[in-house]
């Protein structure tokens, strides 16, 4: 199939593009690359052809015409992001996702990955278990403009346009574009510069956590699956084995790290967001996630072995995205709304 990935160049899709093209698709992508020299690793080099204009808010039918599926994964990518400009969230992960539906719906697209968040849950007030069915609780922009997206494209859906939305739990793992803002990788890389697992919380919260080669996998499930199997469905994209307390996971990456010592943050509460997910349904489309957050913490502890950061690197502009978003708006190299200006580096 041809293929257009939105935020190809982000956290997931420098993860998911290669195997996309390993599996025989052709990818092109829409990217305003907003974390250019973000990177963790050296020597990542994307070349993956453009569909058109870079800025989602821009593509129309036109850019469209051949391409087979949309997997759509750009957006402001979390609550302490969206909480910067809730307008702006709304803007670019509600109103630009929907508009991209209906140009990809024009244009005879078939098929709409969206990638939508566990986080869609929210503040569900219990222990039990939460299915596709479970009510949604969205208690932060980012949480609702996902919410509201779902809404907004499963009225979309017809004969010809499946939309489909995975909902994946808090991602960690290793990438090209690695983030520091999501609980495994910030607790890990904390633990590995200052000998301290940091909980911003009193540890008490649910937190479904998934690693990013599985949230690939999904994606290439939910691609390739039969129309009858996905259309118009949401799918929560990870494994009940590894949905914990936020504490039981600070435990995991003490016994992965033993010279550490878990400490909390002046002032940690209870976390008002606590889900507790079931991603059984997804097993139905035949994805079975390989990676546990045991694997997870030890690939992420290897890789800052051989690439160590500071708590300078990983909570300043380089690798956390509020720091730099922030940045880019107050030097002048994106507008308020994101936007480049003259001042962007090539």
């Amino acid at each position: 199939m041809k293929l257009l990935v939105t935020g190809h160049r982000g956290y997931i899709g420098t993860i998911l593009v290669p195997r996309l093209k390993a599996a025989g698709h052709r990818v092109v992508g829409a990217d305003i690359d907003l974390y250019r020299g973000c990177d963790f690793t050296p020597g990542h080099a994307d070349t993956t052809p453009w569909c058109g204009p870079p800025d989602i808010r821009d593509i129309t039918p036109e850019h469209l015409a051949d391409i087979d599926a949309v997997i759509h994964l750009a957006g402001l990518s979390n609550d302490p992001l969206g909480n910067i400009d809730p307008s702006l969230t709304d803007a670019i992960n509600r109103r630009a996702t929907l508009d991209l539906a209906k140009a990809a719906k024009a244009a005879g697209v078939s098929r709409f990955l969206f990638s939508s968040s566990c986080s869609n849950y929210g503040a569900s007030g219990s222990d039990d278990w939460l299915d596709e069915e479970a009510p949604l609780r969205p208690v932060t922009p980012y949480a609702r403009s996902k919410v509201d997206s779902e809404a907004a494209l499963a009225n979309l859906a017809d004969e010809t346009f499946s939309p489909v939305f995975l909902r994946s739990a808090t991602a960690y793992g290793v990438s090209p574009r690695l983030r520091f803002d999501l609980v495994l990788n910030n607790l890990t890389a904390w633990a590995m510069a200052t000998g301290q697992i940091r909980l911003k919380s009193d540890g008490s919260a649910w937190r479904p956590l998934v690693h990013i080669i599985d949230i690939a996998q999904a994606f290439e499930r939910a691609l390739t699956a039969p129309r009858e199997a996905i259309h118009a469905q949401a799918f929560n994209v990870g494994h009940n084995r590894d949905c914990m307390r936020v504490r039981d996971l600070a435990e995991k990456i003490q016994a992965a790290l033993p010279e550490t010592r878990i400490t909390f943050a002046s002032g940690a509460i209870a976390d008002t967001r606590t889900y507790r997910v079931d991603c059984s349904k997804i097993a139905d489309i035949g994805f079975a996630p390989c990676w546990s957050v045991e694997d997870g913490i030890a690939e992420l502890r290897n890789a800052l072995s051989r690439y160590p950061v500071t708590p300078e690197d990983f909570e300043g502009p380089r690798f956390a995205r509020v720091a730099h978003l922030r940045m880019c708006m107050d030097t002048g190299r994106r507008t308020q709304s994101l936007r480049e200006t003259d001042m962007t580096v090539a």
